[in-house]
């Protein structure tokens, strides 16, 4: 036996013998497992109703699986890529839910990794493992969403700290979060992608006040962000000052991937034929009663398998050590636009049942449904709108002129 057969054996056996019952994906028809809420978002703010999660996050974070292929030296597990891949088909295949979630894994922890400094991954990489730190991300302002350049919040420099005025709005998860890694403009005198430096703060640094924006789905995952005269040691710049342009750029890639992703190899098609089957039905040939929602999940399944294997491709370009580039808008704006498609027919396949909001009448599952489809509006905006997603597109991987 070749030693990755011998380590997906000892994979596949330790994840069965030791993942906690309740976190494994539900397998009841009907039920979408991304919707899900009992996953590690860990931080200082966490808290664990069910403690398996909590218990499932420390073992795997003993063994460095929460980030599989980070160095061991910065909480990691040091796996090689075939060997991270093996233990993500092990846990899908065990419908395994993951230890551990969030922006620290999928956004500043790639960051940095590449432009960090040794003393800033030692620091800030160990905690996000072991779930011990949640970040939020501070670009978008009031006057400065899509374009993100313009930006004004303010850093100036007073002795070994900087000193931050202004506002960050949409930050996700602002509320629940430790530290936030933040575009603040600390030379005003140049060409304005020019003078941005990209900081990392704690949350809890005098002057930082949070404020959640409720959305129309009921939730407040949103919030506005003040800061008022917060002081910022000049060793928590990352890549150097003004030179934070190109850091939002490296990060808004892994954003974009991350967003992606996020709707990468799940099984929609499968679900939604559950649901069609439970509330339309088959005909007498034993397919699906209704021959436009047979259609419409059938193009969505192709159009899954499209995004699917181009983010495959993607992946294999990475094992090369190329990192996130203009392609990851390609991604952004494919994934966020099926999503949207998906929770769109999902309310068609319910029919009145998608009409509930609360009270009897409409299950647990019913009315998620109809939140999901009122929050995946959102998802053609964050992250980068969907103009702005075409329009990178358009000039940086078409090569169109402007």
């Amino acid at each position: 036996m070749g030693e990755l057969e011998e380590f997906r054996k000892e994979t596949e056996a330790w994840l069965d013998a030791n993942c906690p019952p309740s976190m494994r994906w539900s397998e009841t028809p009907g039920t979408n497992p991304a919707l899900n809420d009992d996953l590690a978002w860990g931080g200082r703010k966490a808290t664990y109703p069910n403690p398996e999660v909590k218990q499932w996050l420390d073992l795997m974070a003993e063994k460095g699986w929460t980030a599989p292929t980070w160095p061991q030296a910065y909480g990691g597990g040091g796996l090689s890529k075939a060997e991270a891949k093996i233990l993500s088909e092990e846990m899908r295949r065990l419908r395994i839910k993951p230890p551990l979630v969030g922006f620290g894994l999928t956004m500043i922890g790639p960051l940095l990794l590449e432009y960090g400094s040794e003393e800033q991954k030692l620091r800030f990489l160990n905690e996000v493992c072991r779930g011990e730190i949640r970040w939020c991300q501070g670009y978008s302002e009031p006057d400065a969403g899509s374009d993100l350049a313009s930006l004004r919040t303010r850093a100036i420099l007073d002795g070994d700290e900087w000193v931050v005025n202004g506002q960050k709005v949409w930050t996700s998860y602002a509320d629940l979060s430790d530290w936030m890694f933040c575009l603040v403009r600390t030379d005003p005198d140049v060409r304005k992608q020019e003078g941005i430096t990209f900081l990392l703060f704690d949350m809890e640094s005098p002057g930082v006040s949070v404020k959640p924006i409720e959305l129309i789905s009921g939730y407040s995952p949103f919030c506005e962000t003040f800061l008022e005269d917060v002081r910022v040691p000049k060793d928590q710049v990352v890549g150097g000052v003004n030179n934070g342009w190109t850091m939002a750029k490296a990060l808004l890639g892994h954003e974009r991937s991350m967003i992606s992703e996020a709707f990468h190899e799940r099984e929609e098609s499968n679900q939604l034929v559950d649901l069609a089957d439970k509330y339309i039905g088959r005909d007498v040939h034993g397919r699906l009663a209704d021959a436009t929602i047979r259609d419409r999940i059938a193009q969505l399944t192709m159009n899954k398998a499209c995004l699917d294997l181009t983010l495959r491709r993607s992946k294999e370009a990475a094992k090369q050590g190329q990192q996130p580039g203009p392609e990851s808008s390609i991604f952004k704006y494919y994934a966020t636009e099926l999503n949207k498609d998906r929770t769109a027919l999902a309310l068609n396949v319910l029919g009145p049942q998608a009409l509930g909001w609360e009270g009897d009448g409409f299950d647990a599952a019913e009315l998620q449904a109809t939140r999901s489809w009122l929050r995946a509006r959102g998802n053609s905006i964050e992250g980068g709108t969907s103009e702005v997603q075409l329009n990178i597109i358009a000039k940086r991987v078409l090569g169109l002129p402007d």
